[in-house]
């Protein structure tokens, strides 16, 4: 069986986040890089069905970015896969879900994958678009936001998580992608031996040109941060004027409203 898990490097989420220069997207300088969570559930899923399967099975990690993706391409290959390959592309950041989708199925397209893991959504742009364009783009069954996963006889079974808290179960065939869910496993630490192996592993790198890039369906034309909202009132006093002073400040902001012309 041939597997391919497809993942984003993403900034970490606690970091402060400027406008570049161009206004398109935030600037990178100072932040700190890393493998986005909902695809490190995808790589653990890929190399436990890996571990089942014994030698009649092999994973493939694909990644779309610049250089610095090297190191989380690096990561998964400690964690367990076979062979890492890098899209690279300084611009994928800017790229819409189209762009990405249209590399990542050029290159899978001649590779004659069973099965395709990415995560539900990446963390920074969160469209939980990319997987499902690339199933439409190969003919492929898709299933999304996956908690549960079982492989027996040729077919896949999984649960997904549905709104509310709902979950359904659903079996298909292969070939198949599948976007995975928090909770659907705990992903793996790589041992200090692994990490030393995949530094001597080759990483296959291809241009975008070479896996069939196309043009963009939309572009950014600004970008900027959330204004942050005014800070809170504090009121002391006794709970009789505090009532008092609730009231004549709901009833103020109420006219502001109301003289500007609010709906």
């Amino acid at each position: 069986m041939k597997i391919l898990v497809c993942i984003k490097q993403v900034p970490d989420m606690d970091a402060r986040f400027v406008p570049n220069s161009r206004g398109t997207w935030f600037d990178e300088a100072g932040l700190a890089f890393r493998m986005n969570d909902y695809d490190e559930f995808a790589v653990e899923e890929a190399i436990r069905l890996k571990e089942q399967l014994g030698g009649n099975a092999e994973v493939t990690v694909l990644s779309v970015g610049p250089d610095r993706i090297v190191e989380m391409l690096r990561k998964a290959l400690a964690m367990g896969c076979d062979h890492a390959v890098h899209v690279r592309d300084i611009d994928a950041a800017e790229r819409d879900p189209w762009q990405i989708s249209s590399m990542i199925s050029g290159y899978a397209s001649g590779e004659s994958f069973d099965l395709i893991f990415t995560g539900m959504q990446s963390t920074d742009r969160g469209s939980a678009q990319v997987g499902v364009l690339v199933a439409e783009r190969m003919g492929m069954a898709c299933v999304t936001t996956i908690v549960g996963f079982s492989f027996d006889a040729g077919r896949v079974t999984v649960e997904r998580e549905l709104e509310g808290g709902a979950r359904a179960v659903v079996a298909c065939g292969l070939p198949a992608l599948l976007t995975c869910q928090l909770g659907l496993n705990t992903p793996r630490y790589p041992t200090l031996p692994n990490i030393m192996k995949s530094k001597k592993k080759q990483i296959l790198v291809l241009t975008p040109e070479d896996v069939g890039l196309e043009a963009a369906l939309v572009s950014v034309s600004g970008f900027a941060q959330h204004e942050r909202s005014s800070g809170g009132m504090v009121l002391e006093g006794s709970i009789s004027e505090l009532a008092d002073r609730v009231v004549a400040e709901l009833q103020e902001k109420t006219a502001v409203l109301r003289r500007g012309g609010a709906r």
